[in-house]
């Protein structure tokens, strides 16, 4: 009996001990949290408690971040009435109510709610909100009465009728949680903006919120809203991201700006995702009215078309807060009635002016009839998911992204539009001088017939052939050979390549588009030259790859981008939609990739989440249906040699597209393997045969294709692991696979929200791409096969040995990562003297020719 009596006391005593260990996440009535006492949430996200700032002994009741380092404070109960001392209590009262008290019991801070029933009970949830509620009737909570800091699942109110809601007070300094000069909040008139305010005046604004994005942020796509995770609904903004295990939070800073931080797991610390303002142009009506900001232009100020500056002189000297006024009245606000009626101009902007008056279900013609019958309208603009805007008054707050986007109808005097119309009297003298014209040339052409008996098509053709200027300058490159049979035929090597497919655009064309190859428009460079940005007159937007003309690179592998992919037509590859040929001039012109290539989201921490696991399943796909194309389905049978991920380029809706033909190879039918005095391509994806040997065939494509795929699946280069004992990615993924540990391998971004069967199938046939002999690698059309069907039995891979050595050689300072390297190559035995451990260590390194001696 005794003995019962002993392990019933063990295990009670074992129990209560368990119980004190767990959190205490709620207090109920009459229940207390003294100061150095914590409520912890059920998951240990969040505590509340007493604390200090640094450098103050002021205690503050508030919710932190459990356990993160710093404790960042998301919310101050009593932060205009701090205790001096530690013998502060946080309980709920008599009444029901939560309540501060200090040492001596006087009360510094209640939630201050009309509690019936006093049986009442506070629960610190996972969210970070703290809840009062009795009898299952929540009563109140700290979401609804927020300091200085949003997080997902909080709702601030946005509607019309309730006004400017400013809802975030910032912290007086970076120590002082007393409520400082900048507020946050939403202003719902119009269409819903987010603002910050510097006590009453407007600092920075969103732009309008669309349905889909705040349109005034420059880095906010529809795509990004997936990361944004915003949405209005019944009067109330909230937030989601994209992974529910993110920790996020935005909040608006002492110094007036505002941030959204991400905490990152694996450096442990805060990513800060964005900063607004996040320059001169985003601080609120920088210009002054009428005034437009592009950050990029310089000036980064410039009056609206029919408007000049206020005050010229400050203008001159960078003053642009006056602003701008119309150089030419209005029709309404003449005291005469000669002239025109009023015109309207398109204008594109991104941050459209601040204080629209929305009108719903209005047609464009009914909207711009709405602003010609109000003498005080300026602009007006039909907004998809917004409706008819009329801007009456100033044009305040307009910001230019150099993306066109939204289209503004600016109202302008008739005067403005004068000196770019044509007369009907200058029309008509036009008409009549090319009559002369076309008669007097068809009369020399008649008199030469006369006297010389020639045929005019021949003297036309000839007349031609003196004044055209050749595509090439043979002089300047034997490259090329090149004939002219026409203004628009191109030959290379005796063959057209030019057509319907390909058209040529003269150089002038370009230079406009491009609006002369100017830095804003410069979206990189290798060592071919530069790529710009460009549209052209029908608003088509536009990559134009420009050959370098003092670059010794690229002359052959813009002659193979000419021949191969004007051939080519699939969704999975770039199209190529022209060239352009002048002189010294050699560019091609291509279809513009808004987002770039996959390397800009795969391997920035900032961006990765943006790549869910559907994102770059459809991607892995997107690339491999290329791939087969190319290999087997397209007129031509076409090696790429230089897959990477630097090469794939993602259109707004992420599809890929492979790119850069400039060292495709084209086999013949009966071809299976060719060997190459020109090695070329990047290390690290390149196979084993074609780095060491030469050697390359539709199987070097697939080695690349599986080094790429579990790029996508890992987030890390292949390159990364060169410092480690791994030496390469390869190497990594067999380790995990050996060891059963393959989901290790997966980006912590989507591990949690990964379907894990796909996952692991993707790392599987990556694998299998990777195998040393290409006898072991799948073609592209079994790779396919296993990617699309649902429960594939696939083969076991072998363990890759090209990347399991070292050498001790740094070869990181003979080929810097991402350097591109040309040499001209006298056979394939110096390749063959870079050893295999060599090639892993430098792998990244872009070669264009043979390999120095290590």
């Amino acid at each position: 009996m005794a003995f019962l009596s002993f392990l019933f006391a063990f295990f009670y005593s074992l129990s209560s001990l368990i119980i004190l260990c767990h959190a205490i996440d709620r207090i109920k009535n009459g229940e207390s949290i003294q100061d150095g006492e914590t409520l912890v949430s059920s998951e240990e996200i969040f505590e509340l408690g007493f604390f200090n700032p640094e450098n103050s002994t002021l205690r503050y009741v508030g919710i932190r971040y459990h356990k993160i380092p710093g404790q960042p404070v998301i919310w101050v109960a009593n932060r205009d009435r701090p205790i001096s001392n530690r013998n502060g209590s946080f309980k709920i009262g008599e009444d029901g109510n939560l309540i501060i008290t200090d040492g001596n019991g006087n009360s510094i801070w209640s939630s201050n709610q009309n509690i019936s029933n006093n049986n009442t009970v506070a629960i610190l949830e996972n969210s970070g909100t703290l809840k009062l509620s009795s009898d299952n009737e929540e009563l109140w909570e700290s979401f609804e009465h927020p300091t200085d800091t949003f997080l997902p699942n909080m709702k601030v109110r946005a509607s019309l009728s309730a006004g400017e809601q400013r809802v975030f007070t910032s912290w007086k300094s970076a120590t002082d949680p007393s409520p400082g000069n900048f507020t946050m909040g939403i202003d719902p008139s119009g269409a819903p903006q987010i603002l910050i305010w510097k006590n009453s005046t407007r600092r920075w604004r969103s732009g309008y919120w669309d349905g889909q994005i705040f349109t005034g942020v420059p880095n906010m796509t529809i795509l990004a809203n997936i990361r944004y995770g915003f949405k209005f609904v019944m009067d109330f903004m909230t937030y989601t991201p994209s992974n529910s295990s993110d920790l996020m939070r935005f909040h608006i800073r002492w110094d007036g700006y505002e941030e959204q931080l991400k905490w990152n797991v694996e450096k442990n610390e805060w990513d800060v995702m964005q900063t607004q303002p996040a320059n001169d142009c985003e601080l609120y009506n920088f210009c002054g009215s009428f005034g437009v900001c592009k950050e990029s232009s310089n000036p980064k100020c410039k009056c609206l078309d029919g408007f000049s500056p206020r005050h010229p002189d400050e203008w001159m000297k960078g003053n642009w807060s006056g602003g701008c006024v119309r150089t030419a009245e209005l029709q309404c606000q003449r005291n005469t009635t000669n002239g025109g009626n009023d015109g309207f101009k398109e204008l594109s902007c991104n941050k459209l002016p601040d204080f629209a008056v929305v009108r719903t279900g209005v047609s464009l013609e009914s909207c711009q009839e709405m602003c010609l019958s109000n003498c005080s309208c300026n602009a007006f603009a039909v907004v998809q998911n917004i409706g008819c805007m009329i801007w009456n008054g100033d044009l305040i707050d307009i910001q230019d992204f150099g993306i066109p986007r939204i289209v503004m109808h600016l109202r302008l005097a008739d005067s403005e539009f004068d000196g770019k119309k044509l007369s009907a009297a200058v029309i008509a003298l036009i008409v009549v001088a090319g009559v002369i014209f076309v008669a007097l040339f068809v009369l020399l052409i008649w008199g030469l017939q006369r006297r010389l008996k020639v045929s005019p098509a021949a003297i036309s053709a000839s007349l031609m052939r003196k004044s055209e200027k050749p595509f090439f300058d043979k002089s300047k490159s034997k490259e090329y050979s090149t004939e002219m049979s026409g203004p628009a035929d191109l030959f290379i090597d005796g063959s057209p390549v030019n057509g319907p497919d390909l058209p040529l655009y003269n150089f002038n064309s370009v230079v406009a588009a491009t609006n002369n190859f100017s830095e804003e428009n410069k979206l990189g460079q290798g060592g071919f030259g530069h790529v710009y940005k460009g549209k052209l007159p029908g608003g088509e937007e536009i990559a134009v790859k420009r050959l370098s003309k003092i670059s010794g690179q690229g002359l052959q592998e813009f002659k193979n981008e000419i021949i191969l992919i004007a051939k080519l037509q699939h969704r999975n590859l770039v199209r190529l939609l022209g060239c352009c040929i002048e002189g010294e001039e050699k560019m091609l012109l291509y279809e513009y990739m808004p987002n770039k290539s996959l390397d800009g989201f795969l391997f920035d921490s900032a961006k990765q989440a943006l790549l869910d696991w559907k994102t770059r399943f459809d991607i892995i796909e997107g690339i491999a249906r290329g791939l087969l194309y190319l290999h087997r389905d397209s007129r031509l049978r076409i090696i790429h040699r230089d897959l990477k991920a630097s090469n794939i380029l993602l259109d707004e809706e992420m599809n890929p597209k492979i790119s850069d033909f400039g060292m495709a190879r084209i086999f013949g039918g009966n071809q299976n393997e060719l060997n190459t005095n020109r090695v070329v391509g990047t290390y690290g994806y390149m196979s084993p045969e074609y780095a060491m040997e030469g050697l390359f065939s539709v199987k070097s494509d697939v080695y690349s294709f599986g080094v790429l795929l579990l790029e996508i699946v890992s987030g890390r280069r292949n390159t990364s692991f060169r410092s480690t004992i791994h030496v390469s990615l390869i190497a990594y993924a067999w380790e995990l696979w050996r060891e059963n540990r393959t989901m290790e391998l997966v980006d912590l971004s989507i591990r949690d929200s990964c379907n894990e069967s796909e996952v692991l199938k993707c790392i599987h046939v990556g694998m299998l791409c990777v195998q040393d002999s290409a006898v072991h690698r799948p073609t592209m059309s079994a790779v396919l096969l296993m990617l699309e069907t649902n429960s594939p039995t696939l083969p076991l891979p072998r363990q890759p040995t090209y990347t399991s050595t070292r050498t001790s050689i740094d070869t990181s300072e003979i080929f810097p990562e991402g350097q591109e390297i040309q040499e001209i190559s006298s056979g394939t035995d110096n390749v063959r003297e870079l050893s295999s451990s060599s090639v892993g260590l430098i792998s990244g390194s872009r070669i264009n020719g043979t390999k120095k001696k290590i």
